[in-house]
């Protein structure tokens, strides 16, 4: 390929982790709203989002115009694919970061009452997650991605968690229900962040190695504990 092809594919790279830097900003935000309940927080991580989505846009056609005008083969067909996918998964964790703000500004209506889940640890996973994510795919990191995909158990099981947390919860206070039920939502938002984050992982592996590894995570976890 030209060094013309080069120079497109860097702005690309460029283009792909603003969109991930800002996305990561975003999420953390939210958490932030949400366990401090602040609202200037939390309205900023909803004002924000139009933008993660234009750059979304921009990367997207950015891509488009690549594969028109150079017409990449093999490994670089692959990276293009790679950032097409990954920039749909990052365009959504921003979309859920949103939603956890409209819960952090929800629950303001409420006074402060004691929940029983771990969303700390959630939000700490998730937020390790993305920042590993993002690493693998600057460095082409597959074994760093598949630790990402292994991650993504422990938030699963928390989420899993929740949902007799928060009935019991409801069972004993139930004129707070309302209250419970947003922040079981955040539990799943968090959960859905991290499913997206886990397919950037995926993505990585799958242009390091040509490998699609969806569906097959015990498969590959053997090798990576081998």
């Amino acid at each position: 390929m030209s060094n013309t092809f080069e120079t497109e594919v860097e702005k690309l790279k460029k283009g792909i982790l603003g969109v991930g830097t800002k996305v990561e900003e975003s999420l953390r935000t939210a958490m932030q709203s949400f366990f401090e309940l602040e609202a200037d927080s939390a309205e900023s991580v909803i004002e924000k989002d139009p933008k993660i989505d234009i750059e979304e846009v921009a990367v997207e056609e950015e891509c488009i115009k690549i594969l028109a005008l150079y017409q990449p083969f093999s490994n670089q067909l692959r990276y293009l694919i790679t950032v097409l996918k990954i920039n749909n998964d990052l365009e959504r964790i921003g979309d859920l970061a949103v939603n956890i703000a409209h819960r952090a500004l929800d629950i303001q209506k409420y006074p402060r009452i004691p929940h029983p889940l771990n969303l700390r640890r959630m939000a700490d996973l998730v937020e390790n997650m993305l920042d590993k994510a993002l690493d693998a795919f600057i460095k082409q990191d597959a074994e760093l991605a598949r630790k990402v995909c292994f991650l993504d158990d422990e938030v699963d099981q928390l989420h899993r968690d929740s949902y007799p947390l928060i009935a019991e919860a409801i069972k004993q206070k139930p004129e707070a229900a309302e209250y419970y039920l947003h922040i079981l939502s955040v539990s799943r938002y968090l959960e859905r962040c991290a499913d997206q984050v886990t397919n950037i992982a995926e993505d990585v592996i799958y242009l390091v190695e040509g490998k699609i590894v969806r569906h097959y995570k015990e498969r590959f976890k053997q090798t990576t504990e081998g």
